[in-house]
């Protein structure tokens, strides 16, 4: 088990912790309002419980300890979670529970999504905001984006090694722009690795979708 914040119910955060971990969203999102209704705050239960629960399933799956589709139940899980707490965040009138906010989309010429969908959902579950903006996106629109929603960091996935150009054409009309130095711009996908991001200069490469919540929440701190 992960360590229990103080004020919340050991009893409490083990169910929670299991149905998470077991992908019970129905049961996950039912424990988070058990806790928010004895006055657990809501960032207490992101940062002290959601977080450090998903951050320990993530590095089951880097050590195959677990799975992907173990992953992507806790995943789905702690979303629901995530979503049942920016709703409620919202109807009273306070700022969104966000780490920060993460534009990603597959870069132009890739049409594949489920290994996007992943990182979405883990993000999200992680409490960043994230804006999907789906499958073969110019380079143009990722910068359009990353303006208009404030995005602390941009994600371009390629898994086709066809695509891998358009990482490049990205990062260089940010340069070109002058927008280079306002987000942190990470690579992923397939057909991607870390000789490349180092090529490119990209901010930083994951391997898979822990790696990129781990490489996020190390960039945003």
């Amino acid at each position: 088990m992960s360590s229990v914040p103080a004020s919340i119910p050991p009893d409490l955060y083990s169910r929670f912790e299991q149905a998470l971990r077991a992908g019970e969203a129905d049961s996950a999102e039912s424990l988070a309002r058990q806790m928010l209704d004895i006055g657990i705050d809501p960032n207490t239960l992101v940062q002290g419980a959601l977080v450090p629960i998903l951050t320990e399933v993530g590095q089951q799956f880097q050590d195959f300890h677990i799975y992907l589709p173990e992953l992507m139940m806790a995943g789905d899980a702690a979303s629901r979670v995530t979503a049942l707490l920016e709703q409620l965040t919202l109807q009273a009138g306070q700022a969104p529970l966000a780490r920060g906010t993460v534009v990603i989309g597959q870069v132009e010429g890739d049409i594949h999504d489920i290994g996007r969908s992943i990182v979405r959902t883990l993000l999200a579950s992680h409490a960043f905001r994230v804006v999907d903006l789906g499958h073969d996106v110019p380079a143009s629109a990722f910068l359009e984006a990353a303006q208009k929603e404030r995005a602390d960091i941009v994600g371009l996935s390629a898994l086709m090694t066809t695509t891998l150009p358009a990482q490049r054409r990205t990062l260089r009309l940010f340069e070109e722009v002058g927008q280079r130095q306002r987000y942190k711009i990470i690579i992923g996908g397939g057909a991607a690795s870390q000789s490349w991001a180092d090529e490119i200069h990209a901010d930083g490469y994951a391997a898979d979708a822990a790696a990129a919540v781990e490489l996020c929440k190390q960039l945003i701190a």
